[in-house]
């Protein structure tokens, strides 16, 4: 292909093309994956507000239940723009106080002041910012997003108090095969980990090394369990590459890598497992 035959694209306003906010939600809400935050199912919108407001759009990872407050804004974005979309993510994280949960912006145009606002707010709330855009190319129009902020995702490290109060016994009663599929991991992990034990807490059950959970397990039904890695972004492509080699699913996070496993899933993967298990102990050394 030439030069000649690549065509320059006219960036253009979603209103100018004749769209509105609400064209802009269906979208979204029709192909949550255009967001680029991984493949989402979409459980409303216009989902009616306490406060009195409606969030633009409500999405969940089917992976671990993690729930993606939508706001969408054309032009500028602004303060109450800012403001709404913090509201709505604690207004849903209080009727769902056991999932993860992240509150994100889309406009058009994020200046550099509110983004810096953003990146200031993000530190302590889970944020992010998308930036939406119109183009046309020889009569065509086309609509991408690019995510511009996504810097924090909180990890659970099982402080709480009410977390520590949970035992084995409780767990065995509660999940028996995710303390299986744990007490499988741990002993593939241990060689790599070295002085490494299980952390039983309310929501999961954890790989413990020297205080920090490495890996941890949350229930799901039909005897399996979500199992999620802390993985720094420099290596998640050579850990993802191990699990295409196996043909493993698996969903990809700012700082984790997550799959659903059970005890014998577990075992018949153990030098996968400890490759791993090698990726984890790197982020958090490094």
């Amino acid at each position: 292909m030439s030069l000649t035959d690549v065509e320059i694209a006219e960036p253009i306003s979603i209103r100018e093309a004749g769209f509105d906010e609400y064209w802009l939600q269906k979208q979204i809400a029709d192909n949550p994956s255009c967001l680029g935050l991984g493949e989402l199912e979409t459980i409303g919108k216009e989902r009616q507000q306490s406060s009195g407001g409606r969030l633009d759009v409500l999405l969940k990872d089917p992976e671990d239940d993690s729930m993606y407050e939508v706001e969408v804004m054309l032009g500028d974005t602004d303060e109450t723009h800012i403001v709404r979309t913090i509201e709505y993510w604690d207004n849903e994280k209080r009727k769902w106080p056991q999932r993860q949960h992240y509150a994100v912006l889309v406009a058009e145009h994020i200046n550099r002041r509110f983004f810096n606002v953003i990146h200031l707010l993000s530190h302590s709330i889970p944020m992010i910012a998308i930036q939406v855009s119109m183009l046309k190319v020889n009569g065509s129009r086309s609509v991408f997003f690019t995510k511009v902020l996504d810097t924090y995702e909180e990890i659970d490290d099982g402080t709480s108090l009410d977390d520590r109060a949970y035992n084995r016994d409780d767990w065995l009663k509660k999940a028996k095969w995710t303390v299986e599929a744990a007490d499988t991991l741990l002993n593939i992990t241990k060689p790599i980990f070295g002085d490494s034990a299980l952390n039983y807490l309310k929501a999961y059950v954890a790989i413990t090394v020297n205080g920090d959970n490495y890996m941890w397990l949350h229930r799901r039904t039909s005897n399996k369990s979500l199992v999620v890695f802390r993985m720094a972004p420099s290596l998640q492509d050579e850990a993802a590459g191990l699990l295409d080699g196996k043909n493993i699913t698996y969903v990809r996070k700012t700082k984790t890598i997550r799959l659903t496993v059970d005890k014998e899933m577990v075992a018949q993967n153990a030098e996968l497992f400890t490759s791993i298990a090698a990726f984890v102990k790197k982020s958090w050394e490094g």
